[in-house]
C-alpha cells in the first residue's frame, strides 16, 4: 500500500492530468489484444479498483460501467488477429495501447502504464511493474481492457462454437488444444503463435 500512495500522493502528480493504461489478451491464441486508457475523475471516486485479474467476471462487469459513468476520459483500442502475426503481440500490444491514449477525449499529461514496456506517445511516459495492483487509474484501464476482450471473445463464440471460446476467451486451455487439433484454426486464431503454428504444419 506504501507505494500505492506513493503513486496517488506523490507532489510529482499533483494537479497533473494522468492516464492509466494497460492491455489484455497478450497470452490467449485467438482474438486480438485490447488496451484501455482511463483518466479518474478524483471528485468521483470509485471503490473498489483492483487488477481486473482478481475480480470476479460479475464484478468486473459491475466496475466498467462505473469506470464509463464517472471518469473524466476512457477510451477501449485494440490490435488485431493480422496486426499480432505482422508485427508481432509485443509491437501489436504497444500499438493497442497507443490507439487507447489517443482516443482518450483528452490529452493526459502523464500516462501510467503497466509493466516495464510502453508504447510512445505525446506526453510522458511511466512504467509501473504491477500497476494493475497499485494504480487505481491503471486498475481502471486494467478492467475496461478485460471486459471489452471477454465480450469480443463471445462474439466469436457466435461466428466459431466449435472451439469453445466463451468458456477459455482464446487463453491454450486443454479445451482450447483439443478443439484446434480437431477442428483446425479459424481466421481469428493467431498464426505466429506455436500451438496454432504447429496445427498449420501437421493439417492435410
Amino acid at each position: 500500500m506504501a507505494q500505492h500512495s506513493l503513486f496517488a500522493e506523490s507532489p510529482d502528480f499533483a494537479g497533473v492530468r494522468m492516464a492509466g493504461v494497460d492491455e489484455a489478451g497478450r497470452g490467449p491464441l485467438a482474438g486480438g489484444v485490447y488496451a484501455a486508457a482511463v483518466i479518474l475523475d478524483p471528485d468521483r471516486p470509485i471503490d473498489g479498483l483492483a487488477d481486473s485479474k482478481i475480480l470476479a467476471a460479475p464484478r468486473r462487469e459491475e466496475l466498467a460501467l462505473l469506470i464509463q459513468e464517472r471518469a473524466l476520459a476512457w477510451f477501449v483500442a485494440s490490435a488485431t488477429v493480422q496486426e499480432i502475426d505482422t508485427l508481432n503481440i509485443l509491437r501489436a500490444t504497444m500499438l493497442a495501447m497507443q490507439r487507447a491514449v489517443e482516443g482518450l477525449a483528452h490529452m493526459p499529461q502523464v500516462a501510467m502504464v503497466d509493466g516495464n514496456q510502453a508504447p510512445r506517445l505525446r506526453c510522458t511516459v511511466q512504467t509501473v511493474i504491477k500497476g494493475d495492483a497499485l494504480v487505481p487509474a491503471i486498475s481502471a484501464a486494467s478492467i475496461l481492457a478485460k471486459t471489452a476482450r471477454d465480450a469480443d471473445l463471445l462474439r466469436l463464440h457466435g461466428l466459431y462454437p466449435q472451439y469453445g471460446f466463451d468458456q477459455h476467451k482464446g487463453y491454450g486451455t486443454p479445451l482450447h488444444i483439443d478443439r484446434l487439433r480437431e477442428h483446425g484454426p479459424c481466421p481469428e486464431h493467431r498464426r505466429s503463435f506455436a500451438p496454432v503454428r504447429e496445427r498449420l504444419a501437421v493439417a492435410p
